[in-house]
């Protein structure tokens, strides 16, 4: 019995080593070499190269023993000694809202406000009869040499001869002669949502200028001309690529004005196509219905009857977390929307009300294990929706349901701790590095450099995330948030976080990684570079780690990788890139200006 054990012991050991030897070797679909790496990963932080295969990365270490995976059919990219990170993952931003996205001027990064309006009066001379010029959102009247918001009569004067609408953050709206007149600014056809203020001039006549919220200004994107379903598809596929230009690999949509299913169309139109350059998990935001359900009852019906999908489903057919449903949000109830415009005082809501509707509300969603995200800015808010919440985990469990505070700019070091307690993420974002000093004339100095409490909510381990709020509210660009984090600065060059308020490099970068791949349930698939881990990563435009702070918010990508396929590239890899489809329409401002100042 010894001796055929052995024999085929022996056998099988001969077999295996011809196999070995004469069979063909399965190499890498990709491997990327002579990188500086920034894996985050604790047991082997750093490395030179990696390996790719079926869109996970499968290999991690020095150039030559990656390179011994590869055979005739491997991508080789030379990084030439690049900063190679993990993907960045924006998880609260809107960018089902931006199908529209071709048809608007964009000033992000825009320098000084004369350039602003020059590219206005270009626009205006390529934009057809009965067409709008607009600017909505994603810049900053502090970014501009000349600190300030543009005039009336500048607007006037750069833009005479078509409608104009220049679009603040959801704070305020400038319109020129012709807007005014098409949308009926002073009659009844003008909607005068609560809390819109028209501002006149000393002789009491409209100046154009309107002062509001976020839904008068949604009231207002609705009264111009629409994109048709064609260019809303062009418009993604753009945006997307503008995603991927800054490394953004990932986004969680933070709820669209249309809601799931329908604002979801120029998505599935690219993904029928294979065309989804990033993993596009999403929370879902409704608007109630004229049977006056609540906005959390016209999200269980959507996704129960409407088209039933699951929390945590993916509908994408080919791609991991290509398209999954992470829950509802991040509006809840109208009635509990604190605004977060620094122009003005903080909008509290009275407590009673919070801790009725959200304990009627978020009952539904945790009974249904369906997670949620809440948007509060200020503490005052946080506060009673905590009492709120701490009830209904008394009454129904939340055992392990995962939810979020999105924003929380103002949150005490009680209220982390509270949230921390119950479970909770909170999702950080960047509008102090774009409003800040709109923040500082408003609540003073003292309080904007504690704002938000960084290095309390780092120090705390609760889960946490840095995101964008783009592409209305803030910009886009994450790298201007990074920015700000280490170096206390906003876009005026003001310091608004305290020293001792601030992040390391490291810590910056993990916000936007493994922090906020926690909101995704995907914290072990994405933020590394690691055997294991999904195939998204970035090579930089400049070393992140060694770059003067005051330049780390020109970062962007020269290669973008998402699902182990190219997705971006500049330069020596603009060949690797897919080609986008010709642009539409054919005036449109991204042809000529870029997504972002000086990207064209």
């Amino acid at each position: 019995m010894k001796k055929a054990t052995a024999l085929m012991i022996a056998t099988s050991f001969v077999i295996t080593v011809k196999a070995q030897s004469g069979g063909p070797l399965i190499g890498a679909d990709m491997i990327v070499f002579n990188a500086k790496i920034t894996t985050q990963n604790l047991a082997q932080p750093e490395a030179s190269a990696l390996a790719v295969k079926r869109g996970r990365i499968y290999a991690v270490g020095q150039n030559a023993e990656i390179l011994n995976l590869k055979d005739n059919n491997t991508q080789l990219i030379d990084a030439t000694g690049r900063r190679l990170i993990p993907g960045l993952n924006d998880v609260h931003l809107h960018v089902l809202n931006e199908s529209n996205y071709n048809y608007n001027v964009r000033w992000d990064g825009v320098p000084t406000l004369k350039r602003a309006l020059e590219m206005l009066t270009e626009q205006a001379q390529r934009t057809p009869e009965g067409q709008w010029v607009k600017v909505i959102g994603g810049w900053s009247p502090y970014q501009f040499k000349e600190n300030r918001h543009p005039t009336v009569e500048e607007l006037n004067n750069a833009v005479p001869n078509r409608p104009l609408i220049v679009q603040y953050a959801y704070n305020r709206a400038f319109l020129n002669k012709p807007a005014m007149k098409a949308m009926g600014l002073g009659t009844p056809r003008f909607p005068m949502v609560p809390g819109t203020v028209l501002e006149k001039d000393k002789n009491g006549q409209y100046t154009g200028v309107i002062v509001g919220y976020a839904f008068i200004f949604l009231a207002l994107e609705n009264m111009v001309p629409q994109p048709s379903p064609e260019e809303q598809v062009n418009s993604m596929a753009y945006v997307i690529n503008d995603l991927n230009r800054f490394g953004i690999t990932s986004v969680n949509d933070g709820g669209s004005i249309k809601g799931y299913p329908a604002a979801h169309a120029p998505l599935q139109a690219l993904i029928r196509d294979n065309r989804l350059n990033i993993r596009f998990p999403f929370i879902d935001l409704q608007s109630g219905d004229a049977d006056g359900i609540s906005m959390v009852e016209a999200d269980i019906k959507a996704i129960t009857r409407i088209a039933p999908i699951s929390p945590g489903e993916n509908i994408h057919p080919t791609m991991v977390h290509g398209h999954e449903y992470e829950g509802a949000g991040e509006l809840l109830r109208v009635a509990l929307h604190d605004y977060e415009n620094f122009d003005e005082p903080a909008v509290v809501i009275n407590a009673d009300t919070m801790r009725h509707y959200i304990e009627e509300d978020v009952s539904q969603l945790v009974k249904r294990r369906i997670p949620f995200r809440m948007h509060i800015s200020y503490n005052e808010n946080i506060s009673p929706f905590l009492d709120a919440l701490e009830k209904i985990n008394r009454q129904t469990p939340l055992d392990g349901l995962r939810w979020s505070i999105e924003h929380a700019e103002t949150i005490s070091p009680e209220n982390i701790e509270r949230v921390k307690k119950l479970g909770g993420g909170i999702a950080l974002d960047d509008k102090m590095a774009l409003h800040g000093d709109a923040f500082i004339k408003t609540y003073g100095t003292e309080k904007a450099l504690q704002t938000p409490l960084l290095r309390s909510l780092v120090n705390s381990g609760i889960p946490l995330a840095m995101t964008t709020d783009g592409f209305r509210a803030s910009s886009y660009n994450p790298w201007i948030g990074i920015g700000w984090t280490i170096s206390g600065k906003s876009v005026s060059g003001s310091v608004v976080l305290a020293q001792n308020n601030r992040l390391t490099r490291a810590e910056a970068l993990r916000l936007y990684t493994l922090g906020a791949a926690w909101f995704e349930h995907n914290e072990h698939e994405k933020g590394r570079i690691a055997p294991g881990n999904l195939a998204d990563f970035v090579l930089l435009s400049a070393d992140y780690f060694t770059v003067p702070e005051d330049e780390i918010k020109n970062i962007s990508s020269v290669l973008t990788v998402v699902d182990g396929r190219v997705v971006f590239g500049t330069g020596k890899y603009s060949n690797m890139a897919p080609q986008l489809p010709n642009i539409m329409p054919a005036w449109s401002p991204v042809k000529y200006f870029g997504g972002y100042y000086n990207t064209k």
